[in-house]
Parts: C-alpha cells; sequence; structure tokens
C-alpha cells in the first residue's frame, strides 16, 4: 500500500508518499521560517495564504519523486487536527479534492498521533524492524504546540494515554519566547541548543528555577522560567558572549531535566521499558544526550526518530493514514479541521491546587 500523506497544520507545507510498512518513498517540506521570523512567531493568515501557494506544488513533487502518479496511489491522508484551522483547511481541501478527482479513500490523521508513529517511518532503508519499538512505549511528545507524555498501546486513538502534559507553555513555545528575549530571533529553539553547548549552566544557575520537581507529579509548567529569563534580562540586560551562552545552558538544561525525569519515571511507573523520543524539540542535541544517559542508567530501550522525522512531516502523516487504511477505516468528503486533538486530556490547564 502507497499512501500520500499532507501536512498543513502550522507552519510547513509537506506532502510525502510512504508505504504500508514505514518505508518513506518520498517526503517534501516547504518551510515558511523565512516569513514568520520577521513577527518573530507563527502569523496564522500568513501560514494559510502561503499553503494555498505551496500545497499543490509541493504535493506534485511527492508524488514525482516517488515515481507514481495519483492514480497509482492506495489512498490519500491529510492532518485534520489538531492546528491553525486555516492551514487546516488548506490541506483538507486539497486532500478532497485529489482523493475524489483519483477515486482514492481519504483518511484524516490527528497530527499528534503522526508525531507518536513517526518512530517507525523508515527512510533509505532505516532503521531495520529490530531497531523499531514494539508497543506498548511511553512517549514524550514536545514541540512548539505540545508537550505531554503518553502511554502508546497501539496505532489507534483509543490506544494512546496522556499519562502528563504542560500545565501551559509548551517546551518549544518555551524556547522560542526565551530566544526572543535574547535577540536569537526565531525559530529559537535551534539558536539555544547551539549556544548552550558552550555554555556552563552552573554558571548562570541563579537565573532560572527548578521546574515542578514535584515527584509524583508527571505534569510540567514552563511558564515560570520564561519569567525568571525575562525578569534576569530586566535587571541585568541582554547578556552577551559567554554570558550568553551560559544562561542558554542554564535555561535548555532545566527545562531538558524536566523533560528526561519526568519520562523516565513514567515509564518506571507503567513497568515499561522503551521510550521514545517525538516532536521537534526531540531534534535537541541535549534532551537526546540526557535522555540516552537517563535510560542506560535505568535500563530503558530508547528509540529516536532522525531529524527529518522528528520537525513536522508527511510522511508521518501517510503513515499514520496508511494503518487507518489498512485497519479498514475511511472519511467522508465532510471531513472538517478540528483545532483541539482527539487525544483525551487528563493535565487541566492553569495553576492552582489539582
Amino acid at each position: 500500500m502507497r499512501v500520500l500523506g499532507i501536512e498543513t497544520s502550522c507552519d510547513e507545507t509537506a506532502a510525502a508518499v510512504v508505504t504500508e510498512g514505514g518505508d518513506v518513498l518520498s517526503d517534501v517540506v516547504r518551510s515558511q521560517v523565512a516569513l514568520h521570523a520577521p513577527y518573530g512567531g507563527v502569523v496564522p493568515e500568513v501560514a494559510a495564504r502561503d499553503h494555498a501557494r505551496a500545497v499543490v506544488p509541493v504535493v506534485r513533487e511527492a508524488l514525482s519523486r516517488a515515481g507514481v502518479s495519483a492514480a497509482e496511489i492506495d489512498g490519500v491522508a491529510v492532518t485534520s487536527r489538531p492546528g491553525l484551522s486555516g492551514a487546516l483547511l488548506v490541506g483538507l481541501q486539497a486532500a478532497k479534492g485529489l482523493a475524489w478527482a483519483a477515486g482514492k479513500p481519504l483518511v484524516g490523521v490527528d497530527h499528534l498521533v503522526g508525531h507518536l508513529l513517526a518512530v517507525f517511518l523508515r527512510r533509505g532503508g532505516a532503521p531495520p524492524q529490530d531497531e523499531r519499538p514494539s508497543f506498548p512505549y511511553v512517549a514524550l511528545l514536545a514541540s512548539g504546540g505540545h508537550t505531554a507524555i503518553y502511554r502508546v498501546d497501539g496505532p489507534a486513538i483509543g490506544a494512546i494515554r496522556e499519562l502528563g502534559a504542560t500545565r501551559d507553555d509548551a517546551a518549544g513555545e518555551a524556547f522560542d519566547k526565551v530566544a526572543k528575549l535574547l535577540g536569537l530571533g526565531y525559530p529559537g529553539g535551534p539558536v539555544v541548543d547551539r549556544l548552550a553547548a558552550g555554555g556552563d549552566a552552573a554558571a548562570a544557575a541563579d537565573a532560572v528555577p527548578a521546574l515542578m520537581a514535584r515527584k509524583e507529579s508527571l505534569e510540567f509548567s514552563f511558564s515560570g522560567i520564561k519569567s525568571a529569563v525575562a525578569r534576569h534580562v530586566a535587571k541585568r540586560g541582554r547578556p552577551e558572549g559567554q554570558a550568553l551562552r551560559d544562561l542558554c545552558a542554564a535555561f535548555q538544561g532545566a527545562v531538558v531535566d524536566a523533560l528526561v525525569q519526568k519520562t523516565v519515571r513514567a515509564a518506571r511507573a507503567e513497568g515499561i521499558g522503551r521510550v521514545v523520543l517525538a516532536g521537534g524539540v526531540a531534534a535537541n542535541q541535549g534532551l537526546r544526550a540526557r535522555m540516552a544517559a537517563a535510560c542506560e542508567r535505568r535500563g530503558l530501550a530508547l528509540f529516536v526518530p532522525p531529524f527529518a522525522s522528528c520537525t513536522d512531516n508527511g510522511a508521518m502523516i501517510a503513515y499514520a493514514g496508511a494503518l487507518r487504511l489498512a485497519a479498514g477505516e475511511r472519511d467522508t468528503l465532510d471531513l472538517a479541521p478540528e483545532t483541539r486533538t482527539a487525544l483525551p486530556r487528563v493535565t487541566r490547564k492553569g495553576g492552582g491546587a489539582r
């Protein structure tokens, strides 16, 4: 089975052709970073308009690289939730038109489910079967819009359970906001990660607080550390040189420590020996290194997708869609965009007692 996947949930226009077994035949991603950089974040209307310009050429390129025509694919998968409503609508309309014209089945995919299954993608023939996790596993999904820990017992919505999530900002959002405070531009995550590699976290430890260190909690909160950095900058000005690298190291270290400790804690509490990283923040080198070390100490097997499978892409949507098609599931042409995930939430947003 060969499935075309279309992804337009935020600021990447992406399309890919993937087999039911996870082999990536093509994967085309058109980033909007340059468009949104002057504003320091994603502007929904700008994103939707650029998706409308790019989606047809991107889909054509994905089909061409895979060496197939629309008539030769077995189905069309598209991100239907969660995301920016206007951006989602562009991808949905393109997918519906293509599915109708080619007489192919259509399936909507939850963007978060795509991320949670991206570890199964095989790019260039790798990874082999024995390097992919088996169900169940505990997954940390960390991106610009979402940060949560899930128990994944299978690919279906009903087989995925949230164990804990952020009460406020997502981890990637915190990276971008702190980078903006420090004058590092957008997106901020890669820049902070690069600067942190040359910094000494201990030298700036007084500038950042511990992040919800209660042992029994699997929830996160990143608004406090963002505010702490803002107060530090307001009091001392924007750091430069080694001081900037030290502050980035302290900030990233606090965020990464929280992500790692709670993910490992969740895996042990669930009695599961497999941990998966997912989402754009999974591309962070500091997170990868600390999670690998923590899992090794605890005897847990860690599975981390390649960088191309961490950030938003059409391949993860095509693969998740292929599994739905293989299970006999279909959606109709009245499939509508939804801004919220279909995965049930257990973590309540905001502060206060739980």
